[in-house]
């Protein structure tokens, strides 16, 4: 059994963080195949539950790079590898000294996700708010409301690359701290952060996955540095043509633009579909 594992942004999905028509076919012909699929993404299970809906994504999903497992036939997480208590400080600490605000992101119960947040800055982390809460459905609280024994699943935050820079220095002086940014969706001048813990990775996540579907192979889909330890683990690792550098460089080959179906071109060859 051979597992294939797709990246969302950047990858499996669109310049409009959509699946297209045809990697949608593309996807009914897996499935009508049997052959396993799944996610391992940076993005949380309410940033990706609508768009995955509909498309046979039925096994375990790798959210948050690998900080939880989503079983979805169960409704619950696994794996969960949190931030400490003064982990949490640094980061809060280092996005506040550089005028952003951070996003504290909490697994409460077995699916729900909380976001507490510090006062608003600008008119992107106000839309990042709107997002969360409108768009998908998370609850938002001020960050003073923060439990004590709260699980922290990750902090995010969104601002010019210069000010998210400067709080992935702060984050380098942690031991168990891992931050990854990229261009923000929101707007091409501003970048986003993540940062979580550094035990999780979809490396990681992506192997407990393989022992625990007892596959015999994986084969993986990604372009950014959070794909990086995936690609290192999987047997075969593709990269599309929009990918950053140093991912194909890593890459068993390099396959067509996200933007063009590169993934579900590639698929229908690899698999004959």
């Amino acid at each position: 059994m051979e597992l294939v594992v797709f990246d969302l942004d950047g990858t499996l999905l669109n310049r409009d963080a959509a699946i297209s028509d045809f990697t949608r076919d593309t996807l009914q012909r897996l499935a009508q195949r049997d052959i396993a699929y799944t996610v391992a993404t940076g993005r949380t299970l309410h940033a990706s539950r609508d768009i995955l809906r509909g498309h046979g994504f039925r096994l375990p999903h790798v959210f948050k790079n690998g900080v939880v497992i989503w079983h979805p036939e169960a409704d619950s997480f696994s794996h969960r590898q949190v931030l400490t208590t003064s982990e949490l400080a640094r980061v809060v600490a280092g996005c506040l000294a550089n005028g952003l605000a951070p996003f504290v992101f909490t697994i409460e119960g077995d699916s729900e996700h909380v976001v507490y947040h510090a006062p608003l800055r600008s008119k992107a982390e106000q839309f990042v708010v709107n997002e969360y809460t409108i768009t998908r459905g998370i609850r938002a609280e001020p960050l003073e409301a923060l439990p004590d024994n709260a699980e922290i699943s990750n902090v995010s935050a969104i601002g010019s690359r210069v000010r998210v820079e400067a709080v992935i220095d702060v984050v380098r002086d942690e031991p168990h701290l891992v931050a990854y940014s990229g261009v923000a969706i929101e707007a091409k001048d501003l970048a986003w952060l993540d940062v979580h813990h550094s035990d999780a990775s979809k490396g990681g996540a992506v192997i407990t996955l393989k022992e625990m579907l007892g596959a015999d192979r994986v084969v993986c889909f990604g372009d950014s540095d959070n794909d990086v330890s995936m690609f290192e683990l999987a047997d075969e690792s593709y990269a599309p043509a929009n990918a950053k550098s140093h991912v194909k460089d890593r890459a068993t080959e390099i396959i067509g633009h996200h933007d063009e179906d590169g993934i579900a071109r590639f698929l229908r060859e690899r698999f004959d579909l």
